[in-house]
């Protein structure tokens, strides 16, 4: 029996070994990995003509897409006439639809009856000059008064364009409206 009692503690010992501590079964790090199916194998072309994508590699014969560096144009179909030359063009010099987008556009810089009210005192005369200083028109394009808000002040505006609806509410405040040249 003497003999018996050390073979029982090597066992002991050794499935105290075998078995996962607590340090293996937390997850972390070194031990994460993909869930079982999620990943597949890349697919190996050119590796002999028994591999379903040998020889050309499923690039076909000869041609452009053959190969090496290839690139498809975006929009490109084929040599068929693509979508973007096969839809109408929209001309004109106030669509903002039209084909040249930018050259047509009017650059004006909105300003606003409640931003003039707000920041003149009645009996000033507001000029693009005395705008920027007021931080309204900031860019050197022509400012176009709009009717946005009231005004109950009496304005001299010099500006390059009013709104019908804003002239209108200038003149009823007593102020007056001057057009300056672009």
């Amino acid at each position: 029996m003497a003999e018996r009692a050390p073979k029982e503690t090597d066992k002991a010992a050794k499935q105290k070994e075998a078995a996962p501590s607590e340090r293996s079964q937390e997850i972390g790090l070194h031990n994460l990995k993909p869930k079982p199916g999620s990943r597949r194998p890349r697919r190996r072309v050119g590796r002999g003509e028994g591999s379903g994508l040998g020889k050309t590699s499923g690039r076909g014969h000869k041609g452009y897409g053959s190969r090496s560096g290839a690139k498809r144009k975006a929009g490109y179909e084929g040599g068929q006439n693509p979508i973007h030359m096969r839809m109408r063009k929209l001309h004109g010099p106030h669509m903002k639809k039209s084909m040249p987008f930018e050259n047509f556009r009017t650059k004006t810089q909105p300003v606003n009856l409640a931003d003039l009210d707000d920041r003149f005192d009645s009996g000033a005369t507001v000029n693009p000059e005395t705008l920027r200083e007021k931080g309204l028109a900031k860019r050197s394009d022509p400012v176009k008064v709009l009717a946005r808000g009231d005004i109950s002040k009496k304005l001299e505006v010099h500006a390059h364009g009013f709104s019908a609806a804003a002239k209108e509410k200038i003149e009823a405040a007593g102020g007056s409206c001057h057009t300056l040249e672009r």
